[in-house]
């Protein structure tokens, strides 16, 4: 799956796409705009974008549950395999998950306040009142979103593309070429 950026300067013209997207099979939930102006996407019935698509929370959890699973690993297993305390293996299982479980949530804490890495080259325009929509599509589907947008909405300016799934490995992508 594929996530194209475009930005627009109009909700008119935000709400324009919408409609025609929608015409041609793609759902709301392929389709996220993203604006400072939430209000207005709420009364001209946009599909906006998540707390996951404006934070970077999912890849902070994903960051936090493998840290804890690599403490886990190494607090956990050697405890249990010298057997220094006598416990019954469920509380060494409950300790494991305890810890995995306890890297996620503090990852969230460092995610829930950053804004998502993928977006963060559009903070600009968006602080400027543009809109930003971002639309999924199964890489086959590609050609024929950019068509459609380049032949309908000339307007709106293809910004870039990315893999609609989170790398929690990934860098802060504000450093790279926007198309």
């Amino acid at each position: 799956m594929r996530r194209l950026f475009y930005l627009v300067s109009s909700i008119d013209s935000a709400k324009d796409i919408s409609e025609d997207l929608h015409a041609h099979g793609v759902t709301d939930w392929r389709f996220h705009v993203l604006s400072k102006d939430e209000a207005g996407l709420y009364t001209h019935n946009l599909h906006t974008a998540s707390v996951k698509d404006r934070t970077d929370l999912v890849r902070f959890v994903e960051r936090g549950l493998i840290v804890g699973l690599v403490l886990a690993l190494a607090i956990v297993t050697p405890l249990a395999i010298s057997g220094v305390f006598d416990l019954p293996t469920g509380a060494y299982i409950g300790f494991f998950l305890f810890l995995v479980l306890a890297g996620g949530w503090l990852g969230g804490f460092g995610g829930i306040v950053g804004e998502n890495y993928r977006i963060k080259q559009f903070h600009d325009d968006i602080d400027a009142g543009k809109y930003l929509i971002m639309v999924d599509a199964p890489k086959e589907h590609v050609p024929k979103v950019r068509e459609l947008m380049k032949k309908n909405h000339p307007e709106a300016q293809l910004q870039g593309e990315d893999s609609s799934f989170n790398n929690p490995f990934a860098k802060d992508r504000s450093d790279l070429p926007r198309t």
